[in-house]
C-alpha cells in the first residue's frame, strides 16, 4: 500500500490552469486528507509506505511525524512534483536531495525510497537512477511498464527487480501493477485506474496480477482522490477533469473494500516478502534499462 502525499493543485492534470507559483495562495487539504487515510488504515491495521512530497514536508512536518509515530514507512516524492525529464539532472538533484534532507530531519531516520512525480523516470530519464543512488536511496518505484502519454517503459520487468542504472549502481525496483487481460497490459495499480475502472473489474486485475494474493503488488493512491469537496477547475481541458474528478465521491468506499479483499504491507516489508519467496536457487534479476 502506497499513498503519494500531494495536494490536489500539484498535480499534472491541472498544471496548465494551476501554476506553481500560486501554490501557497491556495488552500490546502493534504493534511485533513491524509490524516482520514490514517484512520481508515487504523481501522484495518494496514502499514503503507507514504511517499511524502518536500513541498508538503515542508509545510506540515507534524504530519510527517505522524505518519512515522504511527508505523508506516517514509520515502520521497522529490521536491517540487515536476516531472523529471523536463528537469535538468542538477535541478533533480538539487531538490531531490532537499526533499531527502527535510524527511530524514523531521523523521530522524534514513530515508531510502522514491517515487518520481507522475512516474516520470522513462526512458528519456534514466540519468536520475544514479542521482538517487549517489544520494543514498536504495530502492525505487517510480517505473510504470506500460505505454501511456506521460510515462512508462514498455516491456520493463512486472516483478520486483534488482536495477542497474546507467554508471552502474545498482537500486531495487517495485514497478507499478499491471496485469494482462487478452494478451494486452492493462494498468492496474489504483490512482486513476482504481477510480475509473469498476471495482469488480479493478479487483481482477490486481487479483491476477497478484496470482491470487500470492504475489506482492503495488497499489497507489493520492489523499486528494478521496476529497469529493476539492476545488473544481472547469477551465481544465476536459480530458484533464476526466482523469482527476472521476468517481472522487466513489473512491473511500471502495479503498475500504479494497484493504478487506487483500492484504497490505509497507513497500519495504512486502519487497522482503517477495524475496522470501524466491527459490534459493534462483539467480537475482539484474535488468539494465536502456
Amino acid at each position: 500500500m502506497s499513498i503519494d502525499v500531494e495536494d490536489y493543485f500539484h498535480v499534472a492534470a491541472l498544471a496548465q490552469v494551476i501554476r506553481p507559483d500560486q501554490w501557497g495562495d491556495l488552500p490546502s487539504r493534504v493534511e485533513r486528507n491524509t490524516e482520514q487515510l490514517l484512520a481508515l488504515f487504523e481501522r484495518h491495521n494496514v502499514r503503507a509506505t507514504f511517499f511524502v512530497l518536500g513541498w508538503v514536508a515542508e509545510r506540515y512536518p507534524g504530519l510527517v511525524r505522524k505518519l512515522a509515530q504511527g508505523g508506516h514507512e517514509i520515502a520521497s516524492h522529490g521536491y517540487s512534483h515536476q516531472l523529471i525529464y523536463n528537469q535538468t539532472p542538477e535541478v533533480f538533484r538539487e531538490e531531490t536531495q532537499r526533499a531527502k534532507a527535510l524527511l530524514e530531519d523531521q523523521v530522524q531516520r534514513p530515508v531510502r525510497g522514491y517515487r518520481a512525480a507522475s512516474y516520470s523516470i522513462t526512458r528519456q530519464s534514466l540519468w536520475a537512477l544514479d542521482i538517487l543512488a549517489e544520494l543514498g536511496f536504495t530502492w525505487d518505484s517510480s517505473i510504470f511498464p506500460i505505454h501511456h502519454d506521460r510515462y512508462g517503459i514498455p516491456g520493463s520487468p512486472t516483478a520486483p527487480y534488482t536495477l542497474e542504472t546507467p554508471a552502474g549502481h545498482q537500486l531495487q525496483e517495485f514497478p507499478l501493477t499491471t496485469a494482462k487481460l487478452f494478451g494486452v497490459t492493462i494498468p492496474a495499480a489504483g490512482g486513476g485506474y482504481f477510480r475509473q475502472f469498476p471495482y469488480p473489474l479493478f479487483r481482477y486485475l490486481f487479483h491476477r496480477a497478484s496470482d491470487h494474493g500470492r504475489k506482492p503488488q503495488m497499489f497507489y493512491l493520492h489523499p486528494w482522490e478521496i476529497d469529493p469537496g476539492q476545488p473544481r477547475y472547469n477551465n481544465a481541458s476536459w480530458f484533464s477533469r476526466f482523469r482527476h474528478y472521476t468517481n472522487l465521491d466513489k473512491c473511500e468506499s471502495r479503498l475500504e473494500r479494497l484493504l478487506t479483499d487483500f492484504r497490505f504491507g509497507t513497500v519495504s516489508d512486502s519487497y522482503t516478502d517477495y524475496q522470501r519467496q524466491q527459490p534459493e536457487t534462483s539467480p537475482d534479476q539484474r535488468v539494465r534499462l536502456a
